[in-house]
């Protein structure tokens, strides 16, 4: 999961000398984060949230203290920001706590979501959100080097056709790594995996008193709540997973799956450009659009666009909106158009990410890399051929995106194996048949997992994680749940959906006015909170 480096600044907290360990080696399964029955939370004092979306929302914001490691509950002690938006309807169903993705994303703004839910329905909810450990405002918050060279304008193609090119890369992902065994918050990296964000979960379920977790995550986040039902099994409320990743999968092989589903949903865009030729002049054969643009790739490698600084990288990391999300196909179009039909790239420029602080960058590859055992070198070279051969599009931006994690300075863990067996509570996931960042076939997956879930396909759709978009047949669906936690029945056998709705829309250019990257005029969430969505969610590719 992969995109262009940019998150809120960080605040650095010193911590204890780690040691740089090789993260293929694997740690003890006792080391990972074990149930915390010996560590009681408490509520947090809350108080005025800095944002002031948060502010105008009535939300709250404080800080949940917990341990950096639940083996040693009496131990140092880290800090959580969480936000909340109370109910305002007397129908009060309990607490409900969102993730937007990443690893990394923040998600304070989560705590707005409720307004979000068709029919009143998220009035009736306490919304939670909170950034991750190491995330944003919490504190210790992870960074790494804010100028990593990997993230930034000046640095060669992508794909290395030249030795120097695979010797600079290896280079500089390898010092990335040894930067953050160096970095001022150095003591998280051996207590970043995913079952140690699960227990934080479960601290902030007890620390405000709540039988029952209610749950509400995209992207990373629906595995996220796969790790916390395995875990805490009877502390499963009703949960929503929007764009499932499939656990068995995490983390390497699910990067691969994105190399070969993002190269063919950049076909399915090149067919929309072709389609549309009236508002973007690229000609009706998309073929010969999508020739063009590797042709452009070439050009811009040799005489950068926009003042030098639109390269062959910047070029396809903007390009990869289009492989995650509709929303701003005509934007991006027109933008791409440009640099086409007159050599002006100044609107893609425009459109990518300005290198950041590396504080999302650094998150990620702290849960990524911990997570479960990454291969060596030999393999990743390997399977980045082999893949780039016939899926071009992503796949060298994407194996550079994860090479920190060949040399990580902490000890992957296994793997956590998740269940649904000990579930009973229907849970709700929902997915597009092309969505690139979790393909579909990790939904049918988690769906064979959890016997309890039931399944939305976005039929034919591409967005990723698009829930909440104006499309009345999921909308209404998650709804109905979250008000009753009942669900339709479940179909029978384990390879299909059990409901198909249409996907989220594809704008039309003959009518839609040319914008920056913005939802669709139909969609439930404010545009700067899709963009929270959207940002965590690239925060890993």
């Amino acid at each position: 999961m992969k995109k262009a480096l940019t998150i809120s600044t960080s605040v650095l907290v010193t911590a204890g000398m780690l040691m740089p360990m090789s993260a293929t080696q694997a740690a003890p399964a006792n080391q990972a984060a074990p149930g915390h029955g010996r560590y009681t939370p408490t509520e947090p004092t809350w108080g005025t949230c800095e944002s002031p979306r948060l502010q105008a929302a009535g939300a709250e914001c404080g800080m949940l203290e917990v341990p950096l490691n639940y083996a040693r509950p009496g131990g140092r002690k880290i800090q959580i920001a969480v936000s909340r938006v109370l109910h305002s309807d007397p129908d009060y169903k309990g607490i409900i706590v969102g993730n937007p993705g990443g690893p990394g994303g923040s998600g304070l703004g989560m705590a707005r979501l409720g307004a979000a839910i068709p029919n009143g329905v998220g009035a009736k909810y306490d919304w939670y959100g909170f950034d991750p450990r190491g995330v944003g405002s919490s504190t210790p918050s992870l960074s790494c080097d804010p100028e990593y060279p990997g993230a930034g304008y000046d640095r060669p193609n992508y794909v290395p056709t030249k030795p120097w090119i695979m010797r600079w890369w290896r280079k500089t992902t390898s010092q990335y790594s040894r930067d953050c065994a160096r970095s001022d918050a150095r003591g998280l990296l051996r207590h970043m995996r995913t079952t140690d964000v699960a227990a934080d979960l479960d601290s902030l379920r007890q620390a405000v008193g709540a039988k029952k977790l209610n749950y509400y995550g995209f992207s990373y986040g629906t595995y996220l709540g796969q790790v916390y039902a395995t875990k805490y099994p009877h502390r499963v409320g009703r949960f929503v997973w929007d764009g499932v990743l499939n656990a068995k999968n995490a983390f390497y092989q699910a990067n691969l799956d994105q190399n070969v589903q993002f190269d063919k949903n950049l076909d399915i865009y090149f067919k929309y450009l072709a389609k549309h030729d009236s508002a973007f002049a690229l000609g009706t054969d998309w073929r010969a659009i999508k020739r063009g643009y590797y042709r452009q790739l070439r050009k811009l490698d040799r005489t950068p666009a926009a003042g030098g600084k639109l390269g062959p990288d910047e070029l396809g990391d903007v390009m990869l909106s289009a492989g995650y999300y509709v929303y701003d196909w005509v934007g991006l179009g027109e933008a791409y158009a440009k640099l086409v039909n007159t050599g002006d790239g100044a609107d893609l420029l425009a459109m990518y990410a300005e290198p950041g602080d590396d504080n999302g960058f650094a998150v990620y590859n702290a849960v990524q890399c911990t997570d479960a055992p990454w291969p060596g070198w030999k393999r990743t070279r390997a399977d980045a051929w082999r893949i780039h051969r016939k899926h071009p599009f992503l796949t060298w931006g994407n194996t550079w995106f994860n090479a920190p994690c060949l040399n990580w300075p902490a000890p992957s863990g296994r793997a956590v194996k998740v269940s649904g067996a000990k579930i009973k509570t229907p849970i709700l996931m929902i997915g597009e048949t092309n969505d690139a960042a979790t393909v579909f076939t990790g939904a049918l997956a988690t769906r064979r997992a959890f016997g309890s879930s039931y399944l939305i396909e976005g039929v034919n759709g591409t967005t990723h994680s698009g829930s909440l978009s104006g499309v009345e047949c999921t909308d209404n669906t998650i709804a109905a749940y979250l008000d009753t936690g009942k669900l339709p029945k479940r179909k029978p056998g384990n390879n299909r959906s059990d409901q198909k709705c249409d996907p989220v829309p594809a704008p039309e250019p003959e009518t839609a006015l040319a914008r920056s990257f913005g939802p669709a005029s139909n969609d439930r969430m404010p545009a700067d909170l899709r963009q929270l969505l959207t940002n965590a969610q690239s925060t890993g590719r």
